[in-house]
């Protein structure tokens, strides 16, 4: 196993799995590395584990790469769980991804209005899939950070929900944190290490 397929355009999420899996001696690559245009699958499963592997499966085949493929986002249990696997398009908003990103904090904010912050209790989940060009499942993992939601964004590292995600018992966002503290704290760190040990038992194997 000399490379992997991480099934994201998201360069902040390129970064963040190639730093924990580049220890292994894998190559990571993104979609942008593969050369040619494919249509992204629907991502129509009612789970963060579902969507990963539903992705994972579909890029493994049409690109005969082993693949591995995330689905995160964040819950809110104010609001029973939202926005969840609707994070990255909770506002309906389309455009660039900041454009998106800034919209669905407007209104996670406004969604959370008079509520306090005993009340605001919040985490970002992070499904992991790693499937074989055949569309076998090899390994999965999950990770969570939690935190609560606060009104005023902080922070300029990261991307999404990261500036409102506030750990409490450090006193900083998810963006307020280095690249090195980020990875041993957040879902996708978490995720990303579960998997770095799946493989690591699969080269074993």
């Amino acid at each position: 196993m000399d490379s992997i397929l991480l099934a994201t355009s998201n360069p902040h999420k390129l970064v963040e799995v190639t730093e924990i899996l580049s220890p292994l001696g894998l190559v990571v690559l993104g979609l942008g590395d593969v050369g040619v245009t494919i249509a992204e699958p629907v991502e129509d499963a009612p789970t963060f584990e579902g969507n990963a592997r539903l992705k994972a499966c579909y890029y493994a085949k049409a690109t005969d790469q082993l693949c591995l493929a995330d689905d995160s986002g964040l819950e809110v249990d104010a609001l029973d769980g939202a926005p969840g696997v609707f994070s990255a398009r909770y506002s309906g908003v389309t455009g660039s991804r900041e454009e998106r990103d800034q919209a669905n904090n407007l209104k996670l904010v406004a969604q959370l209005h008079g509520v306090p912050e005993s009340g605001r209790s919040a985490r970002f989940v992070c499904a992991m899939c790693l499937a074989s060009p055949d569309g076998a499942v090899l390994a999965e993992s999950r990770g969570t950070f939690e935190g609560v939601i606060i009104d005023e964004p902080r922070g300029t590292n990261g991307f999404g929900y990261d500036p409102h995600l506030l750990i409490p018992e450090i006193g900083r966002t998810s963006a307020q944190l280095d690249p090195e503290d980020k990875n041993a704290r957040s879902h996708r760190g978490h995720a990303t290490r579960q998997i770095a040990n799946l493989i690591s038992d699969l080269d074993k194997a």
